[in-house]
């Protein structure tokens, strides 16, 4: 048998080894690809259902180091899987991040003027207090006064 017959099998063990250990970041793609999907359920199964299953931390639309979240223009948030106790504000417009960005003010900004688009702020990753840097896509769902949106952290280490 051929050296390279040999190897083979045990590179590949060791790659899917380490894809297994090491738990890989969401991507600004399937950020836009979550949000177009959140956003199509709102469509399709109503305000209620998507208001479920956007707000649930253990279903559909969190995944790796992400999630949807969905609000209106007014600024009120109405399903945050992670922070559930937001939806219980009256709006989050006054919330800012430690560089005293207003950033609901910038999505709800985003989605009125452009429908769609990013916003980059300091936000704590899931489980974690200390801010981040993150960059979120904002998507108004089409004929609505609702968006989604879902962002990725940029740089440093995932938990």
């Amino acid at each position: 048998m051929k050296k390279g017959h040999l190897l083979a099998p045990l590179f590949m063990s060791l790659c899917f080894s380490v894809q297994a250990w090491a738990q890989p970041a969401a991507s600004k793609e399937e950020c836009v690809i979550k949000c177009h999907e959140a956003a199509a359920l709102i469509n399709v199964k109503g305000l209620a259902e998507a208001v479920k299953e956007i707000g649930d931390a253990k279903g559909p639309f969190v995944w790796k180091d992400s999630y949807v979240f969905l609000m209106n223009l007014d600024g009120k948030m109405l399903a945050h899987p992670m922070q559930p106790e937001l939806t219980q504000l009256p709006h989050c417009l006054l919330i800012t991040d430690p560089t005293d960005k207003a950033i609901f003010v910038s999505f709800v900004n985003t989605a009125r003027n452009a429908g769609q688009g990013w916003v980059e702020y300091m936000w704590p990753r899931p489980g974690q207090r200390t801010p981040s840097k993150k960059i979120t896509y904002i998507y108004r769902v089409p004929g609505k006064d609702l968006f989604v949106a879902a962002g990725v952290y940029v740089g440093g280490m995932m938990y």
